[in-house]
């Protein structure tokens, strides 16, 4: 698979994540409400400086650190090729990199991340288009290693 296939598909993610949080920026007051379909999924404009659940508030340089660390395994594991990645799963390693990096978007220009998607149906915190993305993309991506491709985790395909 050429790699801008790849490129492209993060780009529109990216896209569609910074789109949603504008739309909320701008329509929606900080702690703002609007209802989305009543009873289940509403719109709330909230600033989050932390990551999932809040944790490490703050902590904008760790943030960095580990999403710059995952740009470079990336990188060397496209080029060196020793984890022999399904296609499907350099999707959902695609699709963990664009939720990463619309999020990394936020925390360098604003310095916090915006988070707009509340459940009403659970208690459960705020979250954006780009966390949903890396949700779904690293349970796509443990499903595929551990069902799919067992052969991933022989010792042979160890780094060294």
């Amino acid at each position: 698979m050429q790699p801008i296939y790849y490129l492209l598909f993060i780009a529109a993610v990216v896209g569609a994540d910074q789109l949603t949080k504008y739309l909320v920026v701008s329509s929606i007051v900080l702690g703002g409400e609007v209802s989305f379909l009543p009873g289940f999924l509403c719109f709330t404009y909230v600033q989050n400086t932390g990551a999932a659940f809040s944790s490490f508030e703050g902590q904008q340089w760790l943030f960095a650190l580990i999403f710059a660390a995952f740009t470079g395994l990336i990188l060397w594991e496209y080029f060196r090729g020793r984890m022999g990645f399904t296609r499907f799963e350099w999707w959902c390693i695609a699709a963990i990199y664009a939720g990463g990096l619309g999020n990394m978007i936020d925390r360098v220009r604003q310095g916090y991340v915006v988070d707009m998607i509340q459940t009403q149906f659970m208690e459960f915190p705020v979250f954006n288009v780009a966390d949903c993305f890396i949700t779904c993309g690293c349970i796509a991506l443990m499903i595929s290693l551990c069902l799919f491709h067992k052969d991933f985790w022989k010792d042979d395909k160890k780094c060294s």
